[in-house]
This record gives C-alpha cells, structure tokens and sequence, in this order.
C-alpha cells in the first residue's frame, strides 16, 4: 500500500516546510537543476504538491496522493495518479525520470526502479534527490523519526544503498552533487553544490539506462 495518509492528512504542513525551510529548498532546487537535461522529456515520480517539478519545469508527475495530486495539478502539472511501483505510463517515453524525497515513502525501492528504467527510454537518465540517511540531516531525521507525522514511515537510504538498487536494475555511469552542509536552522542562505557525496545533506543521484 502506497503511504499517502500522512500527506492527506498534513498537506498544509507539507507545503509550510517549504516557506520555513527556504533556503534549504532553494539549495535543493539548483543541485537538482544542474543535473537535469534541458529541453528533454520528463516525469516525476512522486509528485507531491508540485513544489519541484513546477520550478524545475517537469510538466508530468505521477502521485497516489489525492490531495497533492489536486495541488499539483493546480501548479498546472500534468498529475497521473498512480504509485512508482506500477507507474502508469508507456515504456521508453521519457528523456529522464526525476524523485526527490520520494524513495523514502515507496514500498518497494526494488520494483521503483524497475518501472523507472522501463519508461525511460535508452540513454535516460534517472534522477534522485534525497536526504542520505549517514548525513549530518539524515541522522536527526533518523533520532526524531517516530515525532514526525511524516517520517515516522518513512525508510532512510545511504548513497551507496541508493547505488546498489540502481545498479541491480541495470543502472549505470553515475554522477553525484550534493548541498545543505548545516543542520536546517542554521541554512540562512543558499548553499553551495559540490560534487561528490558524504558531506552535504542533500544528495542528487544521476543514473543512465
């Protein structure tokens, strides 16, 4: 069963994290942007509200949320419901397939990767923005999993866990950046994107059918 209660329930307090957490977003926003091909093709897996593939201009999302489907949609996204595990859509339709924040919530990280690597068409590119759970961030979430109404269900994933799926699905030619060097309250302004990871909170993982 996809996990779509707590985003039903607590859509408002989804949306507020982006205007509390600014900067952090912004941050996220631009490791994401570097990574993805412009002019291409693309969908989302795990839309949410909308709150990235609007300003990174992904005009497809897929999302078993109802609530964040309607918010997405009115951020004139194209919003299929629909899970990651059985996306759908076509196969070989898409340029790159992007998830942030979303392998934490799939039931079956496995079988996600499957469908994404079968929409994508050869060459492709997968594209995952997540918080690595070894991370100055992913710690704290891990310490205070079971006091947040979202990530108490949520399963936190290292890079090289991330890796190791990606790779079993057939995956290949990887690419790493990473931001968010500080715990959320001290992000004041936007960081910097460095390649690699183990240092920053934020990773974005490119792969290549």
């Amino acid at each position: 069963m996809p996990i779509v209660e707590p985003f039903e329930k607590y859509s408002s307090k989804y949306e507020d994290w982006f205007d509390r957490n600014r900067f952090v977003y912004q941050s996220e926003l631009f490791a994401l942007k570097a990574k993805l091909p412009e002019g291409e093709k693309g969908v989302e897996i795990g839309v949410g509200s909308g709150q990235f593939a609007t300003p990174l201009n992904v005009r497809v999302g897929v999302e078993p949320s109802d609530k964040m489907r309607k918010l997405a949609i009115a951020r004139d996204i194209l919003t299929i419901g629909g899970t990651a595990e059985k996306l759908p859509l076509k196969d070989a339709e898409f340029d790159f397939a992007l998830m942030v924040t979303t392998i934490c919530f799939v039931d079956d990280i496995s079988a996600a990767f499957s469908e994404a690597y079968r929409i994508l068409k050869p060459g492709g590119h997968m594209i995952i923005g997540f918080v690595d759970r070894d991370s100055l961030i992913g710690r704290e979430y891990l310490k205070h999993k079971e006091e947040n109404v979202f990530y108490k269900y949520a399963t936190f994933y290292s890079v090289d866990d991330v890796v190791f799926y990606l790779k079993k699905t057939g995956f290949k030619n990887f690419e790493f950046l990473q931001t968010v060097f500080h715990n959320l309250k001290e992000v004041r302004e936007i960081e910097p994107i460095e390649e690699g990871y183990g240092k920053g909170s934020f990773v974005v993982v490119d792969a290549v059918k």
